[in-house]
C-alpha cells in the first residue's frame, strides 16, 4: 500500500506514472468503442429498402436459403450487399415487441441483397450488427459457389467457408494500391517443345480463351511455362487463377513469377501463409490490386477480377479434393470457372487421369503434348523387372532387390544422386489372377472383389457386396488369385547396408524435402514427397509396384502410373545417362506406359473400358455412408432419376479406438455401410438434386441418427 501512495506522490510532481500512461494509452486507442449487436428496439428503419436478404452461416440442408431481416437506419450505409453481418436467429414467433422480432442466438451471416418488400408476411428481426463494410461477397464469387453447392449436393453456406476466409481486422484495416501495369507478352520459350504451344500463348496473349489438357515433358521446365501462360493473360488485361496440389509446387510457381514478372504483380494463397497475411492477400485480389493468384485447393474460389485463365496442375493429387463437405475438386471447379466465365482453362501435368481424357475426347479442350522424338530426348530410359526375374535372381530373394537394381544404383552413384520410391505403409492388395495378373471384378457390377474374414474367407464385392463362390478369370481361364507386397523398409535398411559410405536421405511422412544436392546420395522417398535435386537424379528405383497396383481402387493403376512418372521426370534425360528401374510385371498396362512414357494412351484405353463398364467419369456415382438404418431410410425417401442403379449397400471397415480416422471414415467403434448410386451421364444433376432434398428433409424431421449419414458426389475411392 505505501509502495502505491509513493508512486501517486511521484505522479503529482510531475513523473508520468506507468500505469497511468498505460490507461491513458488504452483510452487513445479506443475512443470509439465496438458497439455490441443490438435488438434496434423502436429504432428506425431504412427509408430505401429497408430489408435485407440473408445468408445465415448455418451449413444444413434444410436451411439452405436466404431469411429476410429489417434493415435499422443507423446501418443503411453500411448495410451493402456482400458484407458480413451478425443476426438474430431462431427466435420464435411469440418473441415479438412494437412489430419486431426478438430473441434467439447471435449468428453470422452474408447481407446477400437489399429489397423493398418481403416475401414474409410476419415480423420481421432487424439486422444486429454490420460486422465490417468490406463487400467480401461479389455477385460472381455468389453465383460460382452455389453452383458448386448444386453439384455436390451440399449447402451454400458450407461452400463459402471454404471460399471465403475468415475475417482479420488488421490485414482489413491496410490499404491496397492500383494494381500494376500490365506485362509485355512474354517469348514462348520452352513452349515450343509442344506442338501447339506457342499458339496457345499467342491465343492468351491477344485475349481468346484456349481450353487445353496439357502433358508436361518431364523436367523442371514445368514451372516457368505456367508462369509464361500467366504472364500472356496478364498482357491482355486480364486476370489468371493457378491452383496446386501442395505448398512445394506453389514455392516453384512463384518463384517462377518472381523471375519472369517481378515483385507485387502475383499473391500467394496458402494455409502456410497464416490467417492475417492470407486474408491480406486475398483482399488484394478482391479489390483488384493483383490480377494473378497461385495457390492451394482454397485458391480454386480466390475473386480474380476479369478472370481470363485457370490452371490447374497435376489434378490426379489427391489433395485437390476437398476434406470437408461438400467435398468440391478443384478440376470440376476450374471448369465450372471457365464456363461461367468464358476464360481460358489449362490442365497440365506430367501424366494424365482419365478425367483430362474424357475433356479431350468430348471436344471441350485440346490436346497440347509434344511429339514423340521429343518425348524421347526428355525422358529417361525406363527398365523393368517382373516376377520371373526374380524368381531367377539370387540377390532379389536374398535382399528383396533385383540384380539389376543394385547395379542401376552402382552406376548412378558414379554422377549423382539416385531416387529410390518406396510405397506409403497401409496399402492393402486387392486380388488379381495369379497367371495374367487381371483385376478380380464382381460379375454382376465389376466392382473389386475382396476376401472375407481377413483374407481367408469367400470372396465378395466391394461394391454390390455380392458373395463370388466360382471366380475364374475372364481373360485366360486361370482360378487362383494372388495379393502380393514386398517389404519397403527392410528394402530401404538394405541399401543403407550395401552403401554404407554414401549419405542415405529420407524424405516422407516425418519430414518432406524440398530439394537436395548433386553430389553423390541416396534418396528414400515415400510417393509425392521426392525431393527435387539439382541437376536431376542421374538414376531413380521405384520399388514394391505391386503394393500400388494391387489396391483395391479403381483408380489404383492410374494412380501408380501419376506417381511413378512424378518420380521419373526428376530424373535426367536419357542421353545425359538418365535410368528408371521399376520392380513390376512388365506385362501389365501401367508399366507398359511408364517404359513407352505415354500417359495419354493409357488414360484413352482406361477411359474406355470404363465408358463400356459403365465406370465414372463416363458414369455419375454417390456414394452414401452411414448407419444401415440411415442409409436405407435416405434411399427410400430419395426420388432417384429412373435409370440410377444402386449398388450394396456393403459394411465399412470400422475404426479402432485410438487409431487415425480416415476422411469418411466411420467414428471408432462405429459400424458402418455404404451404398453407391450410379447413373448415366446427363442424370448427374437429378442424382444430386434428389439426395440434397432427401437429405434436407432427413434433417427437417429431425430424429435419431440424423447427423449418422453422408453423401459424397464422385467420390475418389470407390473401391
Amino acid at each position: 500500500m505505501s509502495s502505491g501512495n509513493g508512486q501517486r506522490s511521484g505522479g503529482a510532481q510531475g513523473a508520468v506514472p506507468e500505469q497511468l500512461a498505460l490507461i491513458r494509452e488504452a483510452v487513445r486507442k479506443n475512443k470509439a468503442p465496438k458497439a455490441k449487436p443490438r435488438t434496434w428496439r423502436g429504432a428506425a428503419l431504412a427509408k430505401e429498402l429497408p430489408v435485407a436478404r440473408v445468408l445465415v452461416d448455418k451449413g444444413v440442408l434444410h436451411l439452405d436459403r436466404y431469411f429476410d431481416y429489417a434493415v435499422p437506419e443507423e446501418l443503411d450505409a453500411v448495410a451493402q450487399p456482400g458484407v458480413r453481418v451478425r443476426v438474430r436467429f431462431g427466435a420464435g414467433g411469440r418473441n415479438v415487441r412494437e412489430g419486431r422480432r426478438e430473441g434467439g442466438s447471435l449468428i453470422d451471416g452474408f447481407l446477400i441483397e437489399r429489397v423493398a418488400e418481403s416475401d414474409y408476411a410476419g415480423p420481421l428481426a432487424a439486422l444486429a450488427q454490420v460486422v465490417s463494410p468490406e463487400p467480401v461477397l461479389g455477385p460472381e464469387l455468389l453465383g460460382l459457389a452455389r453452383a458448386v453447392a448444386d453439384r455436390y449436393a451440399g449447402s451454400l453456406a458450407d461452400v463459402l467457408q471454404l471460399a471465403v476466409p475468415p475475417r482479420h481486422g488488421k490485414a482489413e484495416a491496410r490499404e491496397t494500391g492500383d494494381p500494376p501495369p500490365p506485362p509485355a507478352a512474354p517469348e514462348p520459350g520452352s513452349w515450343r517443345r509442344y506442338g501447339r504451344g506457342a499458339d496457345f500463348l499467342k491465343a492468351l496473349a491477344s485475349g481468346g480463351a484456349p481450353r487445353a489438357v496439357w502433358t508436361a515433358l518431364p523436367g523442371p521446365q514445368w514451372a516457368e511455362e505456367i508462369a509464361r501462360a500467366v504472364q500472356a493473360t496478364l498482357a491482355s488485361g486480364r486476370g489468371a487463377l493457378v491452383v496446386l496440389p501442395a505448398g512445394r509446387p506453389v514455392a516453384r510457381v512463384d518463384s517462377a513469377l518472381r523471375e519472369l514478372l517481378g515483385e507485387g504483380q502475383h499473391a500467394v494463397l496458402t494455409a502456410d501463409a497464416g490467417p492475417e497475411r492470407r486474408y491480406r492477400e486475398w483482399l488484394a485480389v478482391r479489390r483488384g490490386a493483383v490480377r494473378a493468384v497461385v495457390g492451394t485447393r482454397a485458391a480454386m474460389f480466390a475473386p480474380v477480377r476479369d478472370l481470363g485463365l485457370v490452371v490447374v496442375w497435376d489434378d490426379g493429387d489427391t489433395s485437390h479434393s476437398d476434406d470437408r463437405a461438400p467435398f468440391p475438386h478443384v478440376r470440376e471447379v476450374l471448369e465450372l470457372r471457365s464456363s461461367r466465365d468464358k476464360c481460358a482453362f489449362l490442365l497440365g501435368s506430367w501424366s494424365c487421369t482419365v478425367e483430362a481424357a474424357q475433356l479431350v475426347e468430348s471436344g471441350w479442350a485440346a490436346p497440347l503434348v509434344a511429339d514423340r522424338e521429343q518425348v524421347r530426348a526428355t525422358a529417361p530410359l525406363v527398365r523393368t523387372v517382373g516376377d520371373a526375374e526374380l524368381a531367377r535372381d539370387e540377390a532379389a530373394r536374398a535382399a528383396r532387390l533385383p540384380s539389376l537394381a543394385w547395379q542401376v544404383v552402382r552406376d548412378g552413384l558414379r554422377h549423382g544422386p539416385v531416387l529410390v520410391q518406396v510405397p506409403r505403409r497401409g496399402y492393402v492388395p486387392r486380388l488379381a489372377c495369379a497367371r495374367c495378373r487381371e483385376p478380380a471384378r464382381c460379375r454382376w457390377c465389376a466392382g473389386a472383389l475382396q476376401a472375407q474374414d481377413g483374407g481367408g474367407g469367400a470372396l465378395c464385392c466391394g461394391w454390390c457386396g455380392r458373395e463370388e463362390g466360382a471366380w475364374h478369370c475372364p481373360e485366360c481361364g486361370g482360378f487362383r488369385l494372388r495379393a502380393q507386397v514386398v517389404g519397403a523398409r527392410r528394402t530401404a535398411e538394405e541399401l543403407g547396408r550395401a552403401f554404407p559410405t554414401v549419405p542415405v536421405r529420407t524424405s516422407g511422412r516425418e519430414q518432406v524435402l524440398d530439394t537436395v544436392s548433386g553430389a553423390p546420395a541416396l534418396v528414400v522417398s515415400t510417393p509425392g514427397a521426392e525431393p527435387v535435386a539439382e541437376g536431376g537424379y542421374a538414376a531413380a528405383l521405384l520399388l514394391d509396384g505391386w503394393a500400388m497396383l494391387g489396391r483395391p481402387d479403381l483408380r489404383a493403376g492410374e494412380d501408380a502410373l501419376r506417381r511413378w512418372i512424378g518420380a521419373a521426370a526428376l530424373v535426367r534425360e536419357q542421353g545425359a545417362g538418365g535410368t528408371v528401374v521399376v520392380v513390376a510385371e512388365p506385362t501389365l498396362r501401367p508399366v507398359q506406359a511408364l517404359v513407352r512414357w505415354d500417359p495419354v494412351g493409357h488414360a484413352v484405353r482406361e477411359l474406355a473400358e470404363r465408358a463400356e463398364l459403365g465406370f465414372p467419369p463416363v458414369s455419375r456415382m454417390a456414394a452414401v455412408s452411414g448407419t444401415a438404418e440411415a442409409v436405407a431410410e435416405l434411399l427410400a425417401d430419395a426420388e432417384l432419376p429412373r435409370d440410377a442403379e444402386v449398388l450394396g449397400p456393403v459394411p465399412i471397415p470400422v475404426t479402432d479406438a485410438g487409431r487415425p480416422r480416415k476422411v469418411g471414415a466411420p467414428p471408432p467403434g462405429e459400424r458402418w455401410e455404404r451404398a453407391l448410386v450410379r447413373v448415366p451421364p446427363g442424370s448427374g444433376a437429378a442424382l444430386a438434386a434428389a439426395l440434397k432434398s432427401a437429405l434436407a428433409a432427413r434433417m427437417a424431421r429431425g430424429g435419431s441418427g440424423v447427423e449418422a449419414v453422408r453423401v459424397r458426389i464422385d467420390p475418389l475411392d470407390i473401391g
